[in-house]
């Protein structure tokens, strides 16, 4: 190796060194001791009880895990694909000019800013049941009250409303950067063959942000299992285990119940299945652009 390459190589170590001691106090650390904690019994006070899988054996029988994956599952298979299809719906709409373009992008995109405990604030005031906003439009209309925080169904809906309206901005942005990159030759080429309308969506829009799609399909499948600040702000999991999911069961049995290893070892299998579609995504990036 020569002078200027060790030069090189120990300026670039000195240049990612902060990232890299950022990443292992608060990523790498946190995550070994978890693994860690979930192989023990421990309820954050004391000495640590190795118990070596028990806390995984324990998870198989466990039907309470099995009902937050179950609606950690169905949650994701509906919100994932409302906002990938609003997130374009958005984009194609203030991809065209029109009067206050710029305005409605930023209003398409103030959810993603918002936190979602602020998020959860604004929707339980309109998902209120006795004063909320959208039970007195009901009303107005001659249409029965909905129970939003005592009935299964309702309350599952209105976790799903509000990931969903914040996760429209995000998409729109990708999607705009995508639209914005193909080249109108491409277009005007279509309309001479008569693709227009609905065949120029199906036809050239939809193939030509494709990998665009496959990025925001993973991202937001990565993101819906770790849900949980607006769902506990919501429904605390409520009625009953209906929007209980993964990550608050996790904070349940570790902050409530105190059996911290038991949590970890939920969050243990949250970080398997996030890794696997990372993973997913990666190969598959690499393998479209290798082609």
């Amino acid at each position: 190796m020569t002078k200027a390459a060790k030069v090189e190589r120990w300026a670039g170590l000195v240049l990612a060194s902060p990232a890299l001691l950022v990443f292992t106090v608060f990523m790498f650390v946190p995550l070994v001791l978890t693994f860690w904690y979930s192989l023990n019994s421990y309820s954050g006070f004391g000495d640590l009880e190795f118990v070596g899988l028990e806390n995984y054996t324990t998870i198989v029988s466990d039907s309470t895990f099995w009902r937050a994956a179950i609606n950690t599952v169905v949650f994701t298979a509906v919100t994932v694909p409302m906002g990938i299809a609003l997130g374009l719906g958005a984009a194609l709409l203030v991809n065209r000019w029109m009067p206050g373009r710029g305005l409605f992008r930023g209003l398409f995109y103030v959810p993603v800013v918002i936190s979602g405990v602020a998020s959860g604030v604004i929707f339980l005031r309109l998902f209120d049941p006795l004063v909320g906003i959208l039970n007195q439009l009901a009303n107005s209309l001659g249409l029965p009250s909905v129970d939003w925080q005592g009935d299964e169904r309702a309350a599952m809906v209105s976790i799903i409303v509000v990931s969903t309206w914040q996760s429209i901005g995000f998409g729109m942005v990708v999607y705009l950067a995508a639209l914005q990159g193909i080249p109108r030759e491409v277009y005007e080429a279509g309309t001479v063959d008569g693709a227009v309308g609905w065949k120029r969506l199906r036809h050239i829009t939809w193939p030509l942000v494709a990998p665009t799609t496959f990025f925001l399909v993973v991202y937001a499948i990565i993101q819906s299992f770790q849900v949980f600040d607006s769902v506990y702000v919501l429904t605390r999991g409520g009625p009953g285990n209906a929007t209980t999911f993964l990550v608050q069961y996790a904070y349940e049995e570790g902050f409530n119940q105190r059996r911290q290893g038991y949590a970890a070892a939920i969050g243990v299998i949250i970080y398997v299945v996030v890794l696997i579609f990372t993973v997913l995504q990666w190969r598959l990036s690499r393998t479209r652009d290798e082609v």
